[in-house]
């Protein structure tokens, strides 16, 4: 249990901040900003801190014993992977939300259930078995459901009624899951190289349980046909689609995905069952269905989701190849993905904010008027695309050496189709958005010049990042380096 209270406190930290802001009245803004963004920035510091110890091959931990089951946390890599993303995020969504709420009612209860599910995704995060994990990604699902609804209107209602059919529908696929595996096994813990290869081998029964943990993760992720709820959820104020779509709740699915397949089944087992054939034709036809969505798509969040629904199922897809550069660009796709996909969701909701604009074609000349929202917007979409040097390239550039290295030629015309789908939906924004005259008559919102610029410094400071962590992917610390660390470990097993 060494050193292992210090990751109570970093879940503890969100969770206090929650609890403080509640009861502030909602014209209290600077109390509540500095409350806030305070919380959020010594989460951060204390991830850093834990972070340094995890690359320094310290082992920190900690259990506690309910029955027969533990409650217990654990800072592997992958762990630190997952909570330095949403960390360093929350920081980020919480000062734009602070501007985009400015003239919103019910902020504290915003803020409460929006530090609620950071603390949910950190449980997720640092959870060191299957019914740790489960007791944080259904608290995920409840906290994230007042934000859903925040606009109380009949549309976000609805959108609310279907995200939670969805959701707890898969959640309840997860706990069949890990009722028969325990049942099987006796065993829930995450471990390196998964907990099935000493086991007696009941094939059929392991596969079953591998397909419940899918699709009931699968939910979450977006995976076609179960993405339904993820469109629908659009009409949530635009800090709510940031953290559906880059911060917690897709994440979580995904990174749900990562835990079974790496640490309850192992790639040994994972590849012996054709369970790696299953999940890339499920994420193959994942990512074609999403682009194509988002190319029909006219309003600019939906179509921004369906490239989600796209571009997230690259995760699994890198899992599914079974090679090592496969894997890291799976893996690495996880930060990646959400530095780019944040900053598009965070200048559609600068667009909206400041001249009402929804759909695709009122762009039309935005980039004279706020180029450097449209310079952000610029350059997250052509790292969606993967254009170097952005995040998005070494990405697909990873994914694309993996499938070589098994001569998957499949997979490599799957990586070609989806970047000219990427280029066929965003390429016209770009070119709309800089190089025509409006075509709309648009009036300019009256913001608050101070709220103004807790809308765009997130926005510059993510997009930087989309193109520094391409520029400098071979730095220690990097996003690519801290992949390689994660995928080499599980990798280095399998090839034993």
């Amino acid at each position: 249990m060494e050193n292992g209270f210090i990751l109570l406190i970093t879940i503890s930290v969100s969770l206090l901040t929650a609890f403080i802001i509640y009861p502030i009245p909602d014209d209290k803004v600077a109390l509540r900003t500095v409350i806030n963004i305070s919380g959020a920035v010594i989460k951060f510091c204390i991830v850093l801190f834990i972070m340094a110890l995890v690359a320094d091959n310290k082992q920190i931990y900690f259990k506690y014993r309910i029955g027969e089951f533990f409650l217990s946390f654990n800072a592997d890599p992958l762990a630190i992977f997952f909570l330095f993303l949403s960390s360093f995020l929350w920081i980020v969504t919480t000062i734009y939300a602070v501007g985009y709420l400015e003239d919103s009612e019910y902020r504290s209860r915003f803020f409460t259930f929006y530090s609620l599910c950071i603390t949910a995704t950190a449980g997720i995060s640092l959870a060191g078995d299957l019914i740790t994990f489960y007791i944080f990604y259904e608290m995920l699902t409840i906290t994230t459901y007042p934000l859903v609804v925040h606009n109380g209107n009949k549309e976000s209602m609805d959108a609310g009624k279907i995200y939670m059919i969805y959701t707890i529908s898969g959640g309840l696929l997860i706990l069949v899951a890990t009722i028969m595996l325990y049942s099987t096994t006796g065993k829930l813990s995450f471990t390196t190289g998964g907990i099935l290869v000493n086991e007696p081998q009941n094939n059929y029964l392991y596969f079953i349980i591998y397909i419940l943990f899918l699709f009931g993760f699968g939910v979450k992720s977006a995976f076609f046909p179960l993405h339904y709820w993820l469109p629908r959820a659009m009409v949530a104020p635009a800090p709510v689609s940031a953290l559906l779509h880059a911060v917690a709740v897709v994440k979580a699915g995904v990174f749900g995905i990562l835990r079974i397949t790496y640490d309850i089944f192992g790639l040994e087992i994972f590849t012996m069952l054709s369970l790696d054939t299953l999940l890339f034709i499920l994420s193959s036809t994942t990512i074609i269905y999403g682009s194509i969505m988002a190319l029909k798509e006219k309003n600019i969040k939906k179509r921004l989701a369906y490239s989600t629904v796209s571009q997230l199922s690259y995760i699994p897809f890198g899992i599914s190849l079974g090679t090592l550069y496969g894997e890291i660009g799976g893996v690495v796709h996880i930060v990646h993905q959400g530095l780019m996909k944040i900053t598009l969701f965070l200048c559609a909701g600068v667009f909206y904010k400041i001249y009402g604009i929804k759909y695709v074609d009122e762009i039309a000349g935005i980039g004279k008027r706020m180029p450097i929202t449209m310079l952000t917007f610029t350059i997250s979409a052509l790292g969606m695309i993967g254009i170097p040097p952005t995040t998005g390239f070494i990405s697909k550039i990873y994914l694309g050496i993996g499938s070589f290295q098994h001569y998957n030629f499949v997979g490599i015309s799957i990586l070609i189709l989806s970047s000219a789908l990427n280029s066929f939906y965003f390429l016209p924004l770009i070119y709309k958005g800089w190089f025509t005259t409006p075509t709309i008559q648009m009036s300019r919102s009256n913001v608050n010049k101070t709220y103004l610029y807790f809308l765009i410094a997130p926005l510059v400071i993510t997009s930087s990042l989309v193109i520094l962590c391409g520029v400098f992917a071979s730095f220690y610390f990097s996003p690519l380096s801290w992949a390689e660390r994660i995928v080499k470990i599980n990798y280095g097993l399998f090839e034993k």
